[in-house]
């Protein structure tokens, strides 16, 4: 099996072991071109894999959150979802009524970490956030 990707590169130089379930798991983090779900991973690698087991997929995501390879969001539907640590940080605005989800610069959250920090005293992990309220055209 190719081992591309650079999370599954970074496990290998961390002398994890690079199972198949596991460079399945990766590889679909890494080909997702959005926030996925374990779930959603789960699904996608059991039809060529059906011998795979759900909590192997929790146990190899919390693996790279753990190892700071993948980041964990709360997009709401009671799912989290996961994305490649090296894609960057970014933010999310989730509309409560239909469900879209817009990309936040992360630029627009700094100032909110500075004053948190200078009037708080509390230094934020603003990496990756999503805020709940309601779209355009759900508010007409």
């Amino acid at each position: 099996m190719k081992q591309s990707g650079q999370i599954i590169t970074k496990l290998k130089e961390l002398g994890y072991r690079l199972t198949p379930q596991r460079m399945m798991i990766l590889s679909a983090i890494e080909k997702s071109d959005r926030h996925i779900s374990a779930e959603e991973i789960y699904s996608q690698i059991v039809a060529e894999y059906p011998q795979l087991n759900i909590s192997t997929v929790y146990r190899t995501l919390e693996l790279a959150k753990r190892l700071g390879l993948v980041t964990e969001t709360d997009l709401g539907g009671g799912r989290v979802r996961y994305h490649p640590a090296e894609k960057g940080h970014h933010h999310h605005l989730v509309c409560q009524e239909c469900g879209a989800i817009t990309d936040l610069d992360e630029g627009l959250l700094s100032s909110l970490k500075s004053v948190l920090l200078r009037e708080y005293k509390f230094s934020a992990d603003l990496r990756h956030l999503a805020i709940f309220g309601r779209c355009v055209n759900c508010r007409k």
